[in-house]
């Protein structure tokens, strides 16, 4: 069948003059191309059903809801299941689509296939009539074709609780009375973390829930948040694909041909109505345009006032997930800075222009709340020149926990002295004894108010472009009670660094810093790492080859080439005079000299440089105890298995 048309179109340039003829014959020709649109699609379709006269049982389908369903989905009871794959079948129960995951019934709300995603809510959730909507046992995806997607987490339910949880971030009102108690909270380590046993509750129960925008979500109840479901994703990489489903292919690849065909033709008369009125609208089209411009900026303003999270949590200020997640390129590699034992670190711009250090603490860690939680706790109660600053995190109801510190520029210590940035002569002896000052500056402040750092290392002390400190790190710090000798506790901390009484005995005090200080000021010295499995099997260890080479008079050798040690008599009386204390550092830990008095001592080192060596032939005057002699025998006999023991920790954990 041949259809013939011809197409009246107005002449454009003189569009004003005929207006009314114009009018009338695209009028004809909209009735006259709607009835070929309708022939052309009948017949792609025809066409495609007298080709494949099976191909019914498998065209996209849908429960009468509107929601199309198709490959890799079918419905069961409509279709073969030929038409899907397994674990993709839906049921049409009251016209609704139905999807059984763990056990229970969900909703299907929505199905995106161009990112393979599909939206559910639990049956139960959306029933009005159901007041206290509570998951009953734990939801799995184990053994489904399905992940969870990019903003989907688990909230904890905890039923039956015999006392009242303070921290609530959703009460289960329906679920307590007077002498039972229900909550839910997305981190069970967090309600532990706040003194709450969990044994006082039956064991806690998961949902899936969408957490795409907290700030909203913690204006929510919990019903409202499981009526707002969750979504799931599936693989693409399947190649199960049907013959069926091939057919269906085809069949709405000529039903888009045919209506592309059609709508082209549309389209193309529809020019004429178009040029008509464009000179007539012109200057109305542009006093709209400008009046949108001003909507759609002052609707943009509003979205972002209505997504930043402006609370806050433990006295500093928490941020919008998206806004970090923006500021990082989405925590692109080529921004990061450092990669630590529970953490990852990495440089970012704000909206409002500062450049900031965004620790992101690693996903599917139980540490990761403790160590968030803790490095707040601290480091909102520092306030020192030498101390990194802290702007503010994520929520810890968040489901990325995240870090935000003010942005040094110059590297770690570490990267300087025998790092990426170590360049021979690049750190001069005057810069070294200040670097090692401030930092003894810090750690005096920390234990003055009760803090424990537990992990001083050179990658844990930044400096700026002036080469100023900024120690930094506070994950692993403890809280040190005022009245107690000693805390007991597993050792934590980077391999070379740890104090060897704290590591046999558990025994953690303020002089565990002041032994990881000493290694400290022996890297300032030597320029070597605090450990290097290349060396000679008893100076593994930097705190072994120091003491080696103090104690057989030979500090020369460990000293750096390029500090001058040999040629310039006041470079080598301070290094001397440091060297000195630095080995008292690594003695026993009653043996060991408080921060207080090792900053006193390294700014008389200082203040003094223009003094001369006072000690005949390099001697230095070291009193070596018998508990120290005792100690090292035990504790360095054999740093190659003491560092074997301690290899799993993690040894980079900068901010």
């Amino acid at each position: 069948m041949r259809i013939y048309f011809i197409p009246i179109f107005c002449n454009l340039p003189s569009i004003s003059l005929y207006q009314p003829l114009c009018f009338y014959h695209f009028s004809m020709n909209i009735f006259s191309f709607l009835i070929m649109f309708m022939f052309l699609i009948n017949l792609a379709f025809n066409d495609s059903i007298s080709d494949e006269v099976n191909l019914g049982p498998c065209l996209p389908g849908n429960c009468s809801d509107g929601l199309i369903i198709s490959y890799p989905f079918w419905i069961q009871g409509m279709q073969e299941s030929t038409c899907g794959l397994p674990g993709f079948n839906i049921t049409c129960d009251h016209k609704k689509p139905i999807l059984k995951l763990s056990g229970d019934d969900y909703v299907v709300k929505d199905i995106v296939y161009a990112n393979k995603s599909i939206w559910l809510a639990k049956v139960e959730a959306l029933d009005d009539q159901n007041n206290c909507p509570l998951p009953m046992h734990n939801f799995s995806i184990e053994g489904s074709p399905f992940k969870y997607g990019p903003e989907t987490d688990d909230l904890y339910f905890f039923l039956n609780c015999s006392r009242p949880y303070r921290s609530v971030t959703f009460s289960v009102d329906c679920a307590s009375n007077a002498t039972h108690y229900a909550f839910a909270d997305f981190h069970p380590e967090v309600v532990e973390h706040n003194n709450y046993s969990l044994a006082s509750c039956l064991p806690p129960v998961k949902a899936p829930v969408l957490t795409d925008s907290l700030k909203i979500l913690l204006n929510m109840t919990y019903r409202e948040i499981l009526k707002k479901g969750f979504v799931l994703q599936w693989d693409g990489n399947s190649d199960k694909c049907s013959s069926c489903q091939k057919r269906g292919n085809r069949l709405n690849w000529r039903l888009k041909v045919g209506i592309a065909f059609g709508a082209a033709i549309l389209g193309a008369a529809a020019m004429c109505m178009i040029v008509h009125f464009c000179q007539h609208m012109h200057k109305t089209h542009k006093t709209a345009s400008l009046m949108g411009a001003k909507d759609i900026f002052t609707n943009s303003t509003a979205a972002e006032v209505e997504n930043a999270e402006t609370g806050i949590y433990y006295g500093v200020y928490v941020f919008n997930y998206d806004e970090l997640k923006e500021a990082t390129n989405k925590f692109d590699a080529s921004n990061a800075l450092g990669d630590g034992g529970f953490s990852t670190v990495y440089k970012g711009k704000l909206k409002d222009g500062r450049v900031v250090a965004i620790k992101r603490l690693y996903e599917n860690n139980y540490k990761r709340v403790e160590q968030f939680m803790n490095e707040i706790e601290i480091l909102t109660r520092l306030h020192h020149q030498n101390l990194v600053t802290l702007y503010g995190c994520t929520s810890y109801r968040c489901q990325e926990l995240l870090l935000v510190y003010e942005y040094i520029s110059n590297g770690t210590v570490g990267d300087h002295l025998h790092g990426e940035q170590a360049r021979p002569g690049s750190l001069s002896w005057t810069t070294r004894l200040d670097i090692a000052i401030e930092t003894a500056s810090a750690l005096t402040y920390l234990h003055a108010i009760d803090v424990i750092h537990r992990d001083v290392k050179t990658n844990n002390i930044l400096l700026d472009e002036y080469f100023r400190v900024k120690v930094a790190d506070f994950g692993l710090s403890r809280l040190f009670p005022s009245n107690a000798t000693h805390v007991s506790t597993a050792p934590q901390g980077t391999p070379g660094y740890v104090d060897p009484e704290y590591q046999q005995c558990y025994h953690l005090t303020d002089r565990s810093d002041v032994y990881s200080f000493g290694v400290v000021l022996f890297e300032l010295i030597s320029s070597k790492p605090a450990v290097d499995i290349t060396r000679d099997r008893s100076e593994i260890t930097l705190a072994n080859m120091a003491i080696s080479k103090i104690q057989k008079n030979v500090l020369d050798e460990l000293v750096d080439p390029c500090l001058e040690y040999q040629s310039d008599l006041k470079v080598k009386a301070m290094i001397t005079e440091v060297a000195e204390l630095a080995y008292r550092c690594l003695q026993g830990s009653e043996m060991r000299p408080s921060m207080a008095e090792i900053l006193e001592d390294l700014q008389r080192i200082r203040s003094n440089e223009s003094g001369s060596i006072t000690k005949a032939d390099d001697v230095l005057d070291i009193p070596i105890s018998t508990d120290f002699i005792l100690l090292r025998n035990e504790a360095f006999a054999s740093p190659e298995s003491g560092f074997a023991r301690n290899k799993s920790w993690k040894a980079n954990a900068s901010v």
